[in-house]
């Protein structure tokens, strides 16, 4: 039973049934026409145009061995009757006396398999030319399509339902990624905390150099941890989580991103222009993380003798922060996916990180109801911005003065390449 109800709701998906049974209808002057599922036991109705007041209903069912269409189970042979009570193969049969039909065809569906499906039916109390007439093969020729479009409907079917216990399998799998990325921050935030005050203690260097060491594997871990997290975020449907608020330092915790970079990176040159931001609202601890994860993408793929220019201001009511850096340009085909995640640049060298921060960043803009743009050439560069379209109650307040620019250099006791 489970199967007929499966096939009646494949074949009301099929949107050419009503305009079959209309031509077969109109074409051979028949006042009713069925698609019936047939099975050993049951004639059941997927599809009907009844004029004729017969009584079938989509869903009805009869008793398969009181119809013909028993015969055509058996066969898989078209049967045509143009005058029932003049026919001599059919006019005692029982079927006709129970319908009381005059002109009948049935055709017989047959799946690709070769396996049986039903019929494509017609009948009428009055008699009708069917034999040797056009409607026959038209018919035919209407039942191997319905076969054909049977077929597509249940293969659709199939991917739709591997496609969503796919989906609920990702869903768990990044439940269970959101679960271990949390329950892995305490224990690394002890390892950091602890590394870092015996570094501060100890007073072997060689000791303090493998504090030192693991205090930079657990903020890297850390990180790694926090950027599973947002990933997890995102791809679960809550997205980015956001607190928005005025913040009249931002351009300080910008610069003091910057100077991070530039501490880990001692040989590169990090350049900051900072303008009027400081009444902007926004998630600080967010849009300093996107220009980190810029500044390092900036960094470890860009030239590594180049500059490195960070610009924050207000552009035509919008909120600007870019990253620019010098060197091979990203391929064409390469910028519609570096916002995807686990998307790395092509390169020669192995890369760190999971392929996340840009994905992040983007979310991150995302989240604010900004978006991130990315140009690469090698004439101007490789340039990543995010951009904020300002509302009146983002905007910094009218007569504020812009934050004065600001350029972190490199150590000069640090080698120069």
């Amino acid at each position: 039973m489970t199967d007929v109800t499966s096939d009646l709701a494949t074949i009301a998906r099929i949107n050419a049934v009503p305009a079959i049974l209309q031509v077969i209808c109109e074409t051979s002057g028949l006042r009713f026409a069925a698609v019936a599922r047939v099975t050993d036991h049951n004639w059941t109705a997927c599809a009907v145009l009844d004029t004729l007041g017969f009584g079938m209903k989509i869903g009805g069912e009869l008793d398969v061995a009181t119809t013909l269409c028993h015969e055509i189970h058996s066969t898989h042979q078209t049967i045509v009757i143009d005058k029932a009570s003049e026919d001599i193969v059919y006019c005692n049969h029982p079927t006709r006396r129970k319908y009381r039909f005059e002109s009948y065809i049935s055709v017989p569906v047959i799946r690709a398999d070769g396996s049986f499906f039903g019929t494509i039916c017609a009948l009428d109390p009055r008699p009708a030319r069917l034999k040797g007439t056009a409607i026959e093969p038209m018919m035919e020729s209407f039942a191997r399509l319905l076969s054909i479009q049977i077929e597509s409907e249940e293969s659709v079917q199939r991917t739709e339902l591997a496609l969503r216990e796919e989906r609920a399998m990702a869903e768990v799998r990044e439940q269970f990624i959101a679960v271990l990325g949390h329950d892995l921050r305490n224990p690394l935030f002890a390892i950091t905390a602890g590394a870092e005050l015996l570094a501060q203690r100890l007073d072997d260097e060689k000791s303090r150099a493998i504090a030192r060491h693991i205090l930079t594997c657990g903020r890297r871990a850390s990180h790694l941890v926090r950027d599973v997290l947002d990933f997890a975020r995102g791809r679960l449907g809550a997205g980015i989580p956001l607190t928005i608020q005025a913040c009249p330092d931002l351009a300080q915790a910008l610069s003091h991103v910057a100077s991070e970079l530039q501490r880990v990176h001692p040989q590169r040159q990090i350049e900051l222009h900072i303008g009027a931001i400081g009444g902007l609202r926004c998630d600080r601890e967010r849009v300093t993380q996107l220009l980190s994860n810029l500044i390092a993408n900036a960094l470890e793929h860009g030239d590594p003798h180049g500059l490195v220019c960070v610009q924050a201001g207000i552009e035509d009511a919008t909120f600007v922060l870019s990253v620019h850096n010098t060197g091979t340009p990203i391929a064409p085909q390469a910028l519609g996916q570096l916002f995807q995640p686990f998307t790395r640049q092509l390169g020669d060298t192995p890369q760190q990180g999971l392929g996340l921060g840009l994905y992040i960043a983007n979310q991150i803009a995302l989240a604010h109801g900004g978006s991130m743009e990315v140009t690469s050439s090698a004439e101007h560069g490789t340039l990543f911005s995010f951009r904020l379209p300002l509302n009146r109650n983002q905007a910094p307040a009218p007569g504020q003065s812009p934050e004065p620019v600001e350029a972190i250099q490199r150590d000069d006791s640090s080698s120069r390449t």
